[in-house]
């Protein structure tokens, strides 16, 4: 018997993806003195997401930092001069990335209804979402959608002392469910599915290419 399943957020309940695309593009066509082409600044954003996420997760700096970082990173792409103190990192980030990217959010369309099926089960499984980004910010993205009332928790590393994959284990204990009984709903087949204890199913919503998508494994 499933006693919790856990949601990823960022590219399961809410599009991730085509609110950064879209951040990205405003940002490039508002750069007119780019050192590269559209697409490969697209390309560099997410490497550069993908490096400073994963120094985040890592304990290595805040989440605030990491946006610095990728400011610092990606400004000279753009052909603009890099702000020296990190309030004015801040200030770039506030109102060139974080403004926008918070107004490109949507949710995806079947979330309510799959959310609204699980609570109508007489005896179904505990709702959480379980995330690696910053508290905060999901926060923010589940009330926008409605979503927190459909949740008994958003556990994220802040909570839980470490980041997915390993948070899959700390999540089941304060939640207070052993691994065997939980599942796990994600993107990802390293951090989401194959974490998982019993079960893992990845949701693979992109047909494709992207540049953090996972390799097919048939055999898992």
């Amino acid at each position: 018997m499933t006693d919790v399943i856990f949601f990823d957020l960022d590219g399961t309940l809410v599009d991730h993806r085509s609110a950064v695309m879209e951040t990205i593009g405003r940002v490039v066509r508002d750069a007119p003195g780019a050192t590269a082409p559209g697409e490969e600044l697209v390309a560099l954003r997410w490497a550069l997401e993908a490096r400073h996420m994963r120094e985040y997760l890592a304990g290595e700096c805040s989440f605030a930092e990491h946006h610095r970082r990728r400011v610092r990173s990606f400004l000279p792409a753009l052909g603009e001069p890099v702000p020296g103190t990190p309030e004015l990192l801040d200030a770039w980030a506030a109102e060139r990335h974080l403004g926008p990217f918070a107004g490109s959010w949507q949710c995806y369309p079947d979330v309510l209804p799959c959310l609204d099926a699980l609570r109508r089960l007489p005896r179904g499984p505990r709702p959480a979402v379980l995330t690696n980004g910053d508290p905060g910010q999901q926060c923010a993205k589940g009330a926008r959608f409605g979503l927190l009332e459909h949740f008994e928790a958003v556990l994220t590393p802040t909570e839980l002392g470490t980041a997915k994959p390993a948070a899959y284990a700390a999540a089941c204990r304060l939640m207070g469910t052993d691994p065997t009984r939980a599942v796990n709903v994600g993107e990802m087949l390293e951090s989401d599915v194959h974490a998982a204890d019993r079960a893992g199913i990845w949701l693979d919503r992109y047909s494709g290419p992207r540049p953090h998508r996972p390799p097919r494994a048939a055999d898992r």
